[in-house]
């Protein structure tokens, strides 16, 4: 994914494109949650609502993966309070505050600096992390073959020489209140606008390129950034070390005591060093951001996207979709071969495979077209009774896992129980679970018995997820 570009930037231009720096402090009209129901209505509804920053370092997609530190911890969280994650973007700061306090998600899983301003309307988690502010420049031409100190001299390296600089930073952070006060403490102007446009990787992209001078980042942002960028400094610190947190709305105080209590044990464990190490030291990050299949340069999912965007119209669903599951299916891997028989990318069992008129020995593109024709068979089984499509998705995807034999007896138990038959998520979800205990799978209205059911319950989930990650990251 190629970040927009900003051309023939001038103070006049900008004031056209960008919006000043303004914290939100307002407090919307939302909708007031009783005290401590919010974590209630989480667990009523299954599903964690988060809305993550999309860059390199928070939420990306890496070889059809959902990765990043924030979006891994945030994962982690969601399955310690036993259900799925929902992980939403937006790429306007204030109006992620304004969702927050209106109900719409349940945290923000992102690296915000705590400040004064942001606590009259929000509260925060522990600390996830700590870290300075930094200003990104532009080496001079050359620097390769130049002595550090004669870099140095061409760089700024003091608070004091920004007076009257032009520095470009993303609207409503807290780089604004940064510069607001360091413009203060030096005693004169600093000059900047806070972009509405762009993202803060997207102006650290734009100093590379000489489309602007300066920028503000965090500094474990700046740098994975300067894996891929060598040509931008950001060696200039402008704060002193802040702490990063997720944020909760204040009508919340019992997900608030729950994820703290999380947070403050897992933070001391093995696996946060590990998962730390793994986006802030490993050597892998500068080849995984330059890859093609990194949501940040080629935005490929697999090698097989062209194909599956001819070829989804078999169904007419969204090619994505179909690489999520592809994805759980095998890995994309062509070669991939279950215990029980299933082959290839689309991971057809032998006597499916047959019917669409294919085999081991047929090409990966023939075998996905296998998939997708069985697919539309599935889907086309539960038209009549399902006849919203949306929905219908969730039983194909069933199906296709599970067999739709057991995902009829789910929807029969469904209900005989008072649950809706014709709704997945928090209804026949839970009876296909059931179908492993034998007071539900001897039950008359089941025709096919036993089934280890969480393995199609996790499937489903686990599909759309990631199928909402690629629609978030992915271009259709």
């Amino acid at each position: 994914m190629t970040p927009k570009i900003l051309r023939n930037i001038s103070f006049f231009t900008l004031s056209l494109f960008f919006g000043f720096c303004a914290p939100s402090s307002e407090n919307s009209n939302s909708e007031v949650l009783e005290v401590e129901s919010r974590l209630e209505l989480i667990k009523k509804r299954g599903k964690l609502i988060v809305i993550t920053d999309f860059n390199s370092v928070d939420y990306f997609i890496y070889k059809g993966q959902p990765l990043g530190f924030n979006y891994e911890l945030i994962s982690k969280f969601a399955k310690h309070i036993g259900v799925s994650l929902e992980i939403r973007t937006n790429y306007n700061l204030k109006n992620t505050f304004r969702s927050l306090e209106a109900g719409e998600c349940d945290i923000l899983a992102m690296g915000l600096t705590i400040t004064k301003e942001r606590t009259k309307f929000l509260q925060f988690s522990s600390p996830i992390m700590q870290t300075k502010q930094v200003l990104v420049q532009r080496k001079p031409k050359g620097w390769q073959k130049m002595k550090k100190h004669y870099i140095d001299n061409q760089l700024v390296r003091s608070p004091l020489d920004l007076a009257n600089k032009f520095i470009v930073v993303e609207a409503n952070t807290s780089y604004c209140d940064r510069l607001n006060s360091l413009s203060n403490e030096i005693g004169d102007t600093i000059k900047y606008v806070g972009s509405t446009e762009f993202l803060t990787e997207d102006l650290i992209q734009q100093v590379a390129e000489g489309r602007i001078d300066y920028t503000v980042s965090d500094e474990h942002i700046a740098m994975v950034a300067k894996t891929y960028f060598p040509n931008i400094d950001i060696f200039t610190p402008i704060s002193f070390e802040q702490n990063l947190a997720w944020a909760i709305n204040k009508n919340s105080p019992e997900l608030l005591t729950v994820l703290n209590d999380w947070l403050n044990k897992y933070k001391i464990s093995k696996q946060y060093v590990y998962l730390y190490a793994k986006y802030f030291k490993n050597s892998r990050t500068k080849s995984i951001l330059k890859s093609e299949y990194s949501s940040f340069k080629g935005g490929k999912i697999s090698i097989y996207d062209k194909f599956l965007k001819e070829q989804s119209n078999i169904i007419g669903w969204d090619w994505r979709l179909i690489a999520s599951l592809m994805y759980s299916e095998s890995r994309f891997n062509p070669d991939a071969k279950s215990w029980a028989g299933a082959f290839g990318l689309m991971q057809l069992m032998p006597v499916t495979a047959k019917q669409f008129g294919v085999g081991e020995e047929s090409s990966a593109q023939a075998q996905i077209v296998a998939g997708i024709k069985y697919l539309k068979w599935l889907d086309k089984y539960f038209r009549k009774e399902i006849p919203d499509s949306v929905e219908r998705i969730n039983f194909v995807l069933a199906s296709y896992n599970a067999g739709a034999g057991h995902i009829e007896d789910a929807r029969a138990l469904a209900k005989k129980y008072g649950k809706d038959p014709d709704v997945w998520f928090g209804n026949v979800d839970y009876f296909i679970l059931q179908k492993s205990k034998p007071e539900f799978y001897k039950d008359a209205v089941v025709k096919y018995g036993y089934l280890r059911g969480a393995e199609p319950y996790r499937y489903v989930s686990e599909i759309v997820n990631r199928y909402h990650s690629y629609k978030n990251l992915i271009k259709s």
